[in-house]
């Protein structure tokens, strides 16, 4: 790769060019946009979290058109297996012995729709691709892409045939994002556009031009490592992530996996603004996203309709921001 280095106004140009090319087709939801570009900047993955008909897949497939990235979408069921994951050797010919057939984790942005509809083996073999990037399939490990990216959806509603996710793999999220109803206005934008013409199931109506391409992606991505985090910033992160192993209203708190999380999500919060240092709000802004699928509440507080994002407000409120 170049090493080429760009200045924090012309990344930021280049950001809200994908912004604006991924929200003329996803409407009223710039909060969520912003988190999965994020998620994407920093080399992460993210479970996002809504009712059907929220425009997640739309997202995926638009934020992947803009930034010039391959996509690929697989449906998890019941029945799918780790093979229909990562790939299958089939012998067609003899004389050439196996040959083996990629499965759809082999691409640049994978969606996966209804994660929590696979049984525990078939998660696993995701879990790896994650991880890793890379999956094992009969005994030969074979790399994925360094731009490898899982945007993994989850209905919050449904329950029946589902396998809720272990504590393990949702650490390996990076975020969870809720993707909530848009409001009022939105959604009339949203009845203009189909009105004009827009149909959601032709790709050329979703899919927009690709503003970025695979090098400029790996550029912005190495900016992310330039940007500044005072060591007040530092300890703002840790204290955070600290209180919430600390509450006593929580049976399970944010690890350490999930302080380096959000030291890593804040430095892309920044740049996204077109800055090279960190500040106190975008450490508390990215709080909940990083940290909402790290943490289980007790019994008291579910009954009472609390949510983790009620108990990081709280938090967040109590612990002095830096100057």
């Amino acid at each position: 790769m170049t090493d080429i280095r760009l200045s924090s106004a012309e990344i930021a140009d280049l950001l809200d060019r994908v912004r604006s090319a991924v929200s003329a087709r996803v409407i009223g939801q710039d909060a969520v946009i912003d988190q999965a570009l994020v998620t994407f900047l920093t080399g992460g993955h993210a479970l996002l979290e809504g009712v059907p008909g929220t425009a997640k897949t739309i997202l995926v497939r638009a934020l992947a058109g803009a930034l010039g990235m391959r996509f690929g979408r697989l449906q998890f069921t019941p029945d799918l297996m780790p093979a229909d994951v990562t790939g299958i050797s089939i012998m067609r010919d003899p004389s050439r012995g196996f040959e083996f057939y990629p499965g759809p984790v082999f691409t640049d942005f994978l969606l996966v729709d209804e994660i929590n509809r696979a049984p525990a083996k078939t998660q696993a073999a995701l879990l790896e691709a994650m991880a890793e990037r890379q999956v094992t399939a009969d005994g030969q490990t074979r790399p994925l892409g360094d731009l490898f990216t899982t945007f993994a959806t989850q209905n919050p509603v449904e329950y029946e045939g589902t396998y809720p996710l272990p504590e393990a793999q949702l650490d390996r999220f990076l975020i969870k994002i809720a993707v909530r109803y848009p409001s009022l206005d939105a959604e009339l934008k949203m009845i203009d556009l189909y009105a004009n013409g827009f149909n959601a199931e032709r790709a050329s109506d979703v899919v927009p031009e690709a503003v970025l391409d695979p090098e400029t992606c790996k550029t912005l991505r190495a900016a992310v490592d330039h940007v500044t985090v005072a060591p007040e910033i530092r300890g703002y992160i840790a204290s955070i992530v600290r209180a919430t192993r600390e509450d006593p209203s929580l049976l399970l708190g944010g690890s350490p996996r999930a302080t380096v999380s959000l030291f890593r999500v804040s430095r892309g919060a920044a740049l996204m603004e077109g800055r090279d240092f960190v500040t106190p709000d975008d450490v508390k802004n990215y709080a909940a996203p990083v940290l909402r699928h790290r943490m289980r509440l007790s019994p008291e507080l579910e009954v009472e309709g609390r949510t983790a994002d009620d108990v990081l407000r709280d938090l967040t409120s109590r612990i002095p921001a830096p100057q």
